[in-house]
């Protein structure tokens, strides 16, 4: 086994913090390879009036980088 390595990402949606977190890790699979967990660290939400325009999750990925 490798050594695992944690990164630190925000990534929104405007659908759910669900798809933020898709987001984080779909974004993140671009330049890093053996993804092996997503850990949301804090979620928030912008308010328009009455309702959530946008979702955000501050996410800790963890890879597995070989030796």
């Amino acid at each position: 086994m490798g050594i695992v390595k944690v990164i630190e990402v925000i990534a929104t949606s405007e659908k759910s913090f669900d798809d933020a977190t898709r987001n984080a890790v779909k974004e993140a699979a671009k330049s890093i390879n053996n993804i092996k967990s997503v850990y949301i660290k804090e979620m928030k939400a912008q308010v328009n009036g009455d309702a959530i325009t946008s979702y955000a999750v501050n996410a800790k990925i963890s890879f597995e980088k070989s030796s």
